[in-house]
């Protein structure tokens, strides 16, 4: 089994004196492993921040134990934990240049000139900005100011590296490349990340474990693939790739109804009613009469490599993204519909 870089141990979180005051956070315990990323992923108020933030230090828990690298942290200021965040304003400051303000950290700490400046230049040059040096802040694009906030943690060589939605300011081309980035570095240099997102798409992307949080519970743990493929609930079934949720009948031979349809899940679940979570991508498209499901277009949308499409059918309006960019289908056309193997999952109802 992989050495943990954090634990947590049965952590809760509320916010002020009060003890009937809500919990953030309610007796939460998971580990990320040495040397991988970690994401928390869920909607807005389920903790993923507030999570970070007690990891960090910045928060104190109101009970229960953080581990960091095997040593008990809790009680430990953020100084004295070797964790360094990276947040989702950047923080960079906007009167020194690029040099300094990697070299901030190292100043603070007591390092002498000379040394702050070539590790400085070093981090930078990881980060692939070498020669930008006397430059302000303002004159970066977002993806650069990202990687010098990147390169001011990095260079006081964290043992445990923090993301707080740290693309969300970005737009949706540099979004990709700088999560891509931030996954090689990771990897490259072993680094222990904790990161927070509630982009389902940017976690599968550079995720080693991601941790789905409602309400301050794990909702389920484990691997991209198997979250995807295997979500354990109705919550995390309906929340990951937004995949639309329909209500089907669990027969005894193990199949699935799904109105005309029917579908053989990866698991096998108890005779009785279940829930069907559908990803848009899981749809076929078929001529009139040669699949199960009749469907009616409402809405349709080319998006270059992808059509959009809402359909009418007996099971309600159901979403669609076709790679078949040949044709546009337009409002009231009529075809079939049936399912591929890949983004359809089943829980019980």
């Amino acid at each position: 089994m992989a050495e943990p870089g954090i634990e947590f141990r049965q952590v809760t979180k509320r916010y002020g004196a009060d003890a009937a005051a809500p919990l953030v956070v309610k007796g939460l315990s998971f580990e990320v492993p040495r040397g991988t990323l970690t994401t928390l992923l869920g909607p807005s108020g389920c903790g993923k921040t507030t999570v970070l933030r007690i990891i960090a230090g910045l928060e104190a828990p109101t009970t229960g134990q953080v581990l960091i690298g095997g040593r008990d942290v809790t009680a430990l200021s953020p100084a004295e934990r070797n964790v360094c965040m990276v947040f989702q304003s950047y923080a960079l400051f906007p009167h020194m240049n690029v040099i300094d303000n990697v070299a901030y950290g190292l100043d603070v700490s007591g390092a002498g000139r000379k040394e702050s400046r070539e590790r400085a230049r070093a981090t930078l040059a990881s980060v692939g900005l070498t020669g930008y040096d006397d430059r302000l802040p303002s004159e970066l694009s977002g993806g650069q100011q990202q990687r010098v906030a990147v390169a001011r943690a990095l260079v006081l060589e964290p043992q445990v590296l923090l993301f707080d939605e740290p693309l969300s300011n970005l737009d949706a081309r540099l979004r990709r490349s700088m999560r891509e980035e931030i996954r090689s570095l990771q990897q490259r240099l072993s680094l222990t990340v904790a990161y927070v997102t509630h982009d389902q798409a940017e976690a599968l992307a550079v995720s080693d474990q991601i941790i789905v949080m409602d309400q301050g519970l794990v909702a389920q743990a484990g691997t991209p693939h198997e979250l995807y493929e295997r979500p354990s609930s109705v919550f995390v079934a309906g929340f990951m790739g937004e995949a639309l949720l329909f209500d089907g009948e669990s027969l005894a031979d193990g199949s699935v109804r799904l109105g005309p349809l029917t579908i053989r899940p990866t698991r096998v679940l108890p005779a009785g009613p279940a829930k069907v979570a559908v990803r848009p991508e899981a749809w076929e498209l078929r001529a009139p009469g040669e699949g199960a499901l009749a469907a009616t277009v409402l809405k349709s949308a080319y998006l270059g490599s992808t059509n959009e499409y809402t359909f009418e059918t007996e099971l309600g309006a159901v979403f669609v993204i076709s790679s078949d960019v040949s044709r546009l289908l337009a409002p009231g056309d009529r075809q079939s519909l049936s399912l591929a193997t890949h983004g359809v999952s089943v829980v019980a109802g």
